[in-house]
Formats: structure tokens, C-alpha cells, sequence
């Protein structure tokens, strides 16, 4: 059986997922919906990390770098995408991201024509 890991948690950060939806509608680059998810992050008193810069290391040497949208409260990554549909490449960054940076949790967030969806992702 699977676990639901953090639910308290991840059913926070999807419904102000939905409120930043339900506000600004579709049609908006990425860096705005990240903003607007930041604020109600705050409003909310959940602690986060925006672009979080993090090292890919192999060796003891620094092989990559890449930033994570968010990190919240040190447990959860949020990735968020606009478009019309999630795509492979995008599953393969966020599952990157949990096994690098040893998480159990990822939301896979996409604002499309159609609406908000989300995916959860277990590391």
C-alpha cells in the first residue's frame, strides 16, 4: 500500500495551487504564477525556499547546479509549468531534483487553458 507522505502538508501547498489559479486565470509566464504562490505561501506561514540553488555532485566535484521553483518547509518540492500538457523531460527534472537532494515528495504543478493539474511524485 501506498504512503501518503506529508498529506497535510501537500493539501496546503495544492489548494493555494488552486486559489493563485482561481485568482489570476490562465495566460501568465511561469515567474508570475511563482510569485503569486509565494505570497500566499507566506500568507500562509509555510516556510519555503524560492529558486533554490542546489549542486549536483559526483566524486566530491560539482557536476551540475540546477534551482528548484520551491522548496517548502525543507520536505516538499514544488515545480511549476505553464502549458498545455506535463511532459517526460518534466517528470525527469522534478524526480532529479528528489534524488539528489534525498526528498521523499514532489508536486508537479502545470497552469494550462484547461485549468491547474498536478501530479504528485514519489522519490
Amino acid at each position: 500500500m501506498d504512503k501518503v507522505f506529508y498529506p497535510e502538508l501537500s493539501y496546503k501547498i495544492i489548494g493555494i495551487v488552486f486559489a493563485v489559479c482561481n485568482k489570476l486565470g490562465y495566460g501568465f509566464q511561469e515567474k508570475v504564477y511563482e510569485k503569486a504562490i509565494a505570497l500566499e505561501l507566506k500568507k500562509e506561514r509555510v516556510t519555503f525556499k524560492e529558486q533554490l540553488c542546489c549542486d549536483l555532485v559526483y566524486e566530491n566535484e560539482k557536476i551540475a547546479k540546477y534551482f528548484l521553483d520551491f522548496l517548502v518547509e525543507d520536505k516538499i518540492v514544488l515545480e511549476l509549468k505553464v502549458g498545455k500538457s506535463f511532459r517526460k523531460k518534466d517528470f525527469d527534472q522534478i524526480l532529479t531534483y528528489l534524488k539528489t537532494n534525498n526528498l521523499k515528495l514532489g508536486i508537479l504543478v502545470i497552469f494550462s487553458p484547461d485549468g491547474v493539474r498536478y501530479r504528485r511524485i514519489l522519490n
